[in-house]
């Protein structure tokens, strides 16, 4: 089997560089730190095998961000954090909910505990 040809990143201009430069020493978020920093490893002329290491990540990581940089350029550093799943339970719902665990069982009429753990909420909860 032959040797996989290495991927570089497209030439960066001077305008990207200088953004690249300034996104590693300065970026908070840490995804946008690792892809600007193995943008600018590429750059260099670093193959995507030494580009790993100092990542400590993977190489399919390593050309993943090569090719989205170079089809959306500096946009792909930024993560695309999803929603996640839905909310199953209203803010209304959530706020009685908040206000029954802040009250004490016995404004319930319930005797046989003084505070509320999660399954007697859960419980009283349900039964409401």
């Amino acid at each position: 089997m032959g040797r996989r040809p290495s991927v570089f990143v497209r030439p960066v201009s001077m305008e990207e560089g200088r953004k690249l430069q300034r996104i590693s020493r300065t970026a908070k978020d840490p995804v946008k730190l690792r892809r600007a920093i193995v943008v600018l490893m590429s750059a260099q002329g670093q193959a995507v095998k030494d580009n790993t290491v100092p990542m400590q990540g993977r190489e399919d990581y390593v050309r993943d961000v090569i090719h989205a940089f170079n089809e959306k350029g500096l946009d792909s550093l930024d993560p695309k954090w999803s929603g996640g799943r839905p909310r199953t339970i209203s803010d209304e719902v959530r706020e009685h909910i908040r206000l029954i665990a802040w009250t004490s069982p016995a404004d319930w009429k319930i005797t046989a505990f003084f505070t509320w753990s999660l399954s007697k909420l859960a419980e009283h909860l349900v039964k409401q």
